[in-house]
Formats: C-alpha cells, sequence, structure tokens
C-alpha cells in the first residue's frame, strides 16, 4: 500500500460516544412511558430522527430536536412546558459529557504521527465535534479535521481532493461499516472496521463486507503492523 494519508472517524471510535445517545434515550422513554412502550418509543424516536437527518444533519442538537418532536407527536400535541424543559436538559448534559478515550488510541497516534499525514473524518455538528477534539486533548496529532454533513462516496472524493491525494492513498478508520468502510471502498480507497459494543441502528448492515482493501480489527492498536 503506498499511503499517505491515515484518516480516524471520531466517535466510538476515538472516544466513547453511543452508549451516552442510549444513556439520554433511556432517559427519554422513562419521561415518556405513560404514553407508549420504550421499545414503541425508541422506535418513534428513531424514525423521527432518520426523517429529519436531511434538515438537521447529524449530531446533539438534531437529536435534541427530534427528541421534542418525538414527544410532541407521541402525547397528540398535550406534552408540558415542563417535560419539553427536561428534553432540553437531557440534550445539554449529553453535550456537556466527559471524553473518554477508547483504549490504545491515543499510543496509536503518537506512533503513527510524523510517519503519515493523519486526519479526522467525522460528521456531527461542527461545534460540537470540535469541541470534543479539543477537550480530548488528540487535536495536536491531526493535520487536518473534516467534519462532514454525511459520509457517501461523494463526501470522501471531495476529501481526497481536498487533501490532494489519490483515493488509493487513502486510509479510513471508523467503526460504521455504512459510513466509514462501504463508501471509502467504493472511491477505491482502504478501509478498517474496528466494531464498537454498541452502535447507532441508522448505521447498521444486514450483510459481510469482503474486499481485497479491508479488513475488520479488535482495536485500532491492531493497525499498527499495518502500517509501520
Amino acid at each position: 500500500m503506498n499511503l499517505k494519508v491515515i484518516a480516524f472517524d471520531a466517535d466510538d471510535t476515538l472516544f466513547v460516544n453511543e452508549p451516552y445517545f442510549e444513556e439520554t434515550e433511556k432517559k427519554f422513554c422513562g419521561l415518556m412511558e405513560d404514553y407508549l412502550s420504550h421499545q414503541g418509543l425508541s422506535q418513534e424516536l428513531l424514525r423521527i430522527e432518520i426523517q429529519n437527518l436531511p434538515l438537521y444533519g447529524y449530531g446533539i442538537k438534531g437529536y435534541i430536536l427530534s427528541m421534542i418532536e418525538a414527544a410532541m407527536k407521541i402525547s397528540n400535541q398535550t406534552i408540558s412546558i415542563e417535560t419539553i424543559e427536561k428534553i432540553i436538559v437531557y440534550g445539554k448534559e449529553l453535550l456537556e459529557k466527559p471524553i473518554e478515550l477508547l483504549d490504545g488510541v491515543e499510543d496509536t497516534l503518537k506512533t503513527l504521527h510524523g510517519k503519515y499525514k493523519l486526519v479526522v473524518a467525522t460528521k456531527g455538528d461542527l461545534k460540537d465535534q470540535q469541541s470534543k477534539l479539543h477537550r480530548s486533548g488528540l487535536g495536536h496529532y491531526f493535520h487536518h479535521i473534516e467534519v462532514m454533513s454525511d459520509k457517501q462516496e461523494v463526501d470522501y472524493r471531495k476529501l481526497v481532493q481536498r487533501l490532494d491525494i489519490l483515493p488509493e492513498e487513502f486510509f479510513m478508520i471508523g467503526n460504521s461499516l455504512k459510513s466509514d468502510v462501504l463508501p471509502v471502498l467504493g472511491i477505491g480507497g482502504h478501509a478498517v472496521h474496528i466494531p464498537f459494543h454498541t452502535t447507532w441502528a441508522h448505521e447498521r448492515i444486514d450483510h459481510k463486507v469482503i474486499h481485497p482493501n479491508f479488513r475488520t480489527l479488535e482495536k485500532i492498536t491492531d493497525i499498527l503492523p499495518f502500517l509501520l
């Protein structure tokens, strides 16, 4: 492999994210349990989140708005102001969660730093992602931070062009087959999947990925033998 850029997803690849969303969803379901079962509430919230992605994009602020909209629909517009205030508090708590680095992340970045151009390629709210990277203490390892509105092939093509490299010189590491692997393979790049123990339902796929430029590894430090 003639690699020039190693790209890392942020959420649940560098630091913990999805468990915090699940914790907030449980609070939301507890708040609304008089109207619907927890399973029904989760399904309705997910449906509204996905419906709103073209408007709000990915991130916590869109999630807060989707929780409020779900609460209004589920309650048939009878939800109290106090309940809406609680939902907003849940969202602010989510924004203020501490940064918990995943095992081996900093050692991996330290080892690769200076040997390749390292970048973050993540999606979500720009301000929130910049804040998390700043608070993580990892920012100085990265040449470039790209907060993407989505992770489709066209988005990766634009990123590769901005980095002034060929797709085959790009190596992506992430926890989502749908966002971090398939579109990168689709443009001719290399991708590694490092599964996280929980994945947002919208990011799951129901088929195996078989490709010469792809591999699944257990932990982030396992990429080092391939890159050194």
